[in-house]
């Protein structure tokens, strides 16, 4: 698929890698639907982007609202024609050990928390996908394209159990919606950033964040540019699907 022929939904597209995919297509001149909870950071997004020569379209949106999503990716097909990339990436961190003995007492990982994580890194993707997939079968597409923004901590993390779950399970998805669509022109593929310089990134602590660079082989955090060139790798790349691409600076575990 040529970039300018993009039509896409960008999810988590206020700050971040959301931010750079939303603008690094319509700097190629794609169509995009960005969508964040974040109104302020799309405010920037929309001023970042005016001078592009591709369109981006903001969207406040809380993409675990099952209803509000089936009402957005409607009106965004029909102002689109059909959308024929979608970029699952927003995501969230709610860190915490399953439980942990502190003094007399033991603290347990809330269930809401464990909720949350799940509701919009998995949940939501789904709910997504499920409404491009039926209009792009409806409309007869001949091709069309998820990416799925998974993580290195899809293989288990200290504190990141929910987190982790999310991701593993997403790539399940990612491979499971690949073999279904294949024969509907639809591909379906995913990425896997390590250490990316994103307001996320800012959440960790120091001695943690430090000691995490300690462990990548290129010895740095990556950018989210360069996240994008995987993304963009992925949409021209007609053969590519059923696959989680690894973009860490080689500290796979």
């Amino acid at each position: 698929m040529q970039l300018e022929q993009v039509r896409a939904v960008v999810t988590g597209a206020a700050s971040g890698i959301g931010r750079c995919f939303a603008t690094e297509l319509a700097r190629h001149g794609a169509s995009v639907a960005a969508v964040d909870v974040n109104g302020s950071g799309l405010q920037e997004l929309d001023a970042e982007t005016n001078d592009l020569k591709g369109d981006v379209v903001t969207t406040q949106l809380d993409v675990t609202n099952e209803s509000a999503v089936v009402l957005f990716m409607n009106k965004t097909s029909e102002k689109f024609g059909g959308v024929n990339v979608l970029v699952n990436n927003a995501a969230i961190l709610r860190d915490g050990p399953l439980a942990k003995k502190e003094g007399g007492w033991t603290r347990k990982l809330p269930t809401a928390v464990w909720k949350q994580v799940l509701e919009v890194n998995l949940t939501a993707p789904y709910f997504l996908a499920r409404e491009m997939v039926a209009d792009a079968l409806q409309r007869q597409q001949q091709t069309s394209l998820i990416v799925n923004i998974s993580s290195l901590s899809r293989a288990g993390n200290p504190h990141q159990s929910n987190y982790s779950a999310s991701k593993a399970a997403l790539d399940a998805c990612t491979r499971t919606w690949a073999l279904e669509l294949a024969q509907s022109g639809i591909r379906v593929a995913g990425i896997a950033p390590g250490l990316v310089d994103t307001p996320m990134l800012g959440q960790l602590a120091e001695d943690t964040r430090n000691s995490l660079i300690a462990g990548i082989p290129l010895q740095r955090i990556g950018t989210p540019h360069e996240i994008w060139l995987a993304l963009k790798f992925i949409i021209e790349c007609d053969y590519f699907t059923g696959r989680v691409v690894e973009v860490d600076g080689g500290s796979t575990f």
